[in-house]
Parts: structure tokens; C-alpha cells; sequence
């Protein structure tokens, strides 16, 4: 079996890219604001990795517990997560993060954002 891949199956990572996709969240856990959309560009299988580019508009979103580990890196904007704490970090354009499975807390987007990001079920 031959399992060589070619240029034709390296994807460009954007906003407007791959497949859209709008998670559904538990009801009353985002605020009436909370807009996101993800555009998938690899890994349509959600037991498996996936990710592509994200972009969300201001609001927030509660995480009870957070479905898989995820890596980000902010491209526009600004978000913020909050733990069941209290406690606050921000992140900017140009940075990365890495947020735990099962991490439960807030998500705000702070200011119209986008992100690459991988999904680690």
C-alpha cells in the first residue's frame, strides 16, 4: 500500500477554509451574545484529532468540563479564561496556549478574535 502523500493534501489553515462548523454547548451555559465558528481543515472524525482556524465575537462561554486537550494560537484579538477561582489570563494576537481537558471555567472572547487550533480528544 502506498501511503505517500502529495501537495494537493497539505491545507491551508484560515478563517473561511475548510469546513464550517458551530459547536452546540449545553443550553444556558453561553451568554445571548457568544458567536464562534470553527472552519475545519483536518480531522472530521471528533475521536480523533481536528482542528483548523476559529474565529468568535464577544462573549462568553461556561466550560463545566472541557471535551479534550486543546492547542491554540491567537492570530486577531483578544480572549480570556477564567477558572472556577476566579482566576484570569488573558491572550493576544500572537500568542499560544494550551488548555487541559476537563478544564471548567469561563472562555471570553474579549474583542472580535481568531485562532489556529488543534483539538487533542
Amino acid at each position: 500500500m502506498n501511503h505517500h502523500k502529495s501537495l494537493t493534501d497539505v491545507h491551508t489553515i484560515e478563517v473561511g477554509t475548510g469546513s464550517a462548523v458551530v459547536p452546540e454547548w449545553d443550553p444556558g451555559t453561553a451568554s445571548p451574545d457568544w458567536e464562534e465558528t470553527e472552519w475545519r481543515t483536518f480531522g472530521t472524525d471528533e475521536s480523533r484529532a481536528f482542528g483548523g482556524a476559529w474565529e468568535g465575537r464577544p462573549g462568553s462561554l461556561r466550560l463545566d468540563d472541557y471535551p479534550y486537550d486543546e492547542v491554540c494560537v491567537m492570530l486577531t484579538g483578544v480572549v480570556a479564561l477564567v477558572d472556577t477561582h476566579g482566576a484570569r489570563r488573558e491572550f493576544r494576537a500572537g500568542e499560544a496556549f494550551f488548555v487541559p481537558k476537563g478544564f471548567s471555567g469561563t472562555w471570553e472572547t474579549v474583542e472580535p478574535s481568531t485562532k489556529v487550533f488543534v483539538a487533542l480528544p
